[in-house]
Formats: structure tokens, C-alpha cells, sequence
């Protein structure tokens, strides 16, 4: 997307995404068509803008360029700058780094409503990571100037939006102290269940990931190395605080 064009990455107005829409209705819902689940979660609605006024949160709205990937597309590599966030309105991400060996980690896995790229709202830098999609995916968002320049327009939405970025650092620390448990099994499942609550689907058992995270992927999230996600794989599944079934494994 570029932030000096009118007209977003596939080469719609805004003016003609309202008119799809049928003014009334969402742009994105008029972008994915019918089927398509789409998350509830709005551009205004994100942590980072909460507590706006509603003309300010309709700004947002009318501001926002929307962009459909294809499954595997790429939506940001590691390196590139970073100029572009993004509200994912349906469909599913990677994120992964790729060490200087060539290794591919994966850092987290993101989905309908949540939030990438929110790294360009604090300095100018580059992506530390890259993002794919591992589904057919439907995102919102903002460029780096687009966004300056409603800010300009709206000086309470860069005001409101340090504050966030505030509370928000604030979370992400603790969420890093749960890789500080000494037992490997209870990091493992501490992580498990962030995913799982995050992206999975619950059931009578517990939560369910549907889709399948390999040994290796499992011991980048926690820190590990895939002979020990194994063994404590097994533990916990014996100790019955996880229940798999084919790719399907379910936190209890």
C-alpha cells in the first residue's frame, strides 16, 4: 500500500469501497463476499485505539485501506521497513524469524481480530520478523504516512494511542514471565494453552488446536530443544492435561 496513493493495494477508491458496501454496510464484509467469517472486531475497536470519541473512531474507519492475501502470500518479510499495520478481518497468520544459520522460528500465530505491525507506530524501523498467511486472509489497516497524517488531522488519536502502547508493554511482560518456570512441562502447557485459547476451538475436553505445530515449532515458543518438546509432550499427555487425536491436540 502507498501511503501517497488514494486508492489501496488493489486499486480500489475509497470512495468505491463505500459504494460496494452499500454505504450502510461494512467495506470489508462487501470485500470477502458471502461465507466468509469475518471477525467482529473493527479498525476502532483495537487495543491500541480504545477510549477514542466515536468521530474519531469513524475517522479511523473511513481512513483504513483493505487488502485481501492469498494462502502463502507474504504480508511483510524480516528486514523490510516497517510501514504498514494491519487489523486481520478473517484468515490466518505466521509469524517466524529466520536466523543468520537459515533456521526458521516461529514466533506466534495470529488470527481474525488480532493485530500485526504495530511496531511502526514507535519509531522508524525495520520488520524484525516476516508474516505469512497460512489461510486466504482479509486484512484492514494503515500505512505509515496514511496513519501520520490522521494523526495530524486528529492530534487525540496519537495521544491516546501512547497511552495504549503503555498498557500494552505492560502486558507483554507478563506474558514473557511464563517462559521463566523452571518445568519444561509446565512452559510447554503454559504456552500451549495461550494458543489454544487464543486459536483454537473449545469443546468438552478443553480447548483444540486444529491445525498441527510441530515438535520444532513448539520448542522455539517455549525455548527448547525438540527431543525434550517430546519428552514432555508425552508427559503431559500421560499425566492427562493433553488429549490428541490425529493432528488434532486438545488442552485440557
Amino acid at each position: 500500500m502507498d501511503g501517497q496513493d488514494s486508492r489501496d493495494s488493489n486499486g480500489m477508491k475509497r470512495q468505491d469501497q463505500r459504494e460496494a458496501a452499500g454505504h450502510s454496510g461494512c467495506v470489508c464484509e462487501a470485500m470477502a463476499g458471502p461465507g466468509v467469517g469475518l471477525s467482529p472486531v473493527c479498525i476502532g475497536h483495537l487495543w491500541v485505539f480504545e477510549d477514542l470519541q466515536p468521530p474519531e473512531v469513524a475517522a479511523l474507519a473511513q481512513a483504513a485501506l483493505r487488502r485481501r492475501y492469498a494462502k502463502g502470500e507474504t504480508v511483510f518479510l524480516q528486514g523490510q521497513p516497517a510501514r504498514q499495520m494491519f487489523l486481520i478481518k478473517a484468515g490466518r497468520v505466521k509469524l517466524f524469524k529466520v536466523t543468520e544459520t537459515g533456521d526458521e522460528i516461529t514466533l506466534d500465530l495470529r488470527q481474525a481480530g488480532d493485530f500485526l505491525g504495530e511496531g511502526m507506530l514507535v519509531e522508524d524501523l525495520d520488520y524484525p520478523l516476516s508474516a505469512v498467511c497460512l489461510e486466504d486472509t482479509l486484512m484492514c489497516g494503515f500505512t505509515k504516512a496514511g496513519f501520520e497524517q490522521l494523526v495530524l488531522d486528529h492530534p487525540n488519536i496519537g495521544l491516546q494511542v501512547i497511552k495504549n502502547l503503555t498498557r500494552r508493554i505492560s502486558w507483554l511482560t507478563s506474558r514473557v514471565g511464563s517462559l521463566s518456570l523452571t518445568n519444561l512441562e509446565d512452559r510447554l502447557y503454559t504456552v500451549l494453552s495461550q494458543v489454544a485459547r487464543e486459536h483454537g476451538v473449545q469443546g468438552a475436553r478443553g480447548y483444540t488446536i486444529q491445525f498441527p505445530l510441530t515438535h520444532e515449532e513448539l520448542g522455539f515458543l517455549v525455548g527448547a530443544h525438540r527431543v525434550s518438546i517430546t519428552r514432555a509432550m508425552k508427559a503431559l499427555k500421560e499425566a492427562g492435561r493433553l488429549w490428541q487425536e490425529g493432528r488434532r491436540l486438545t488442552v485440557v
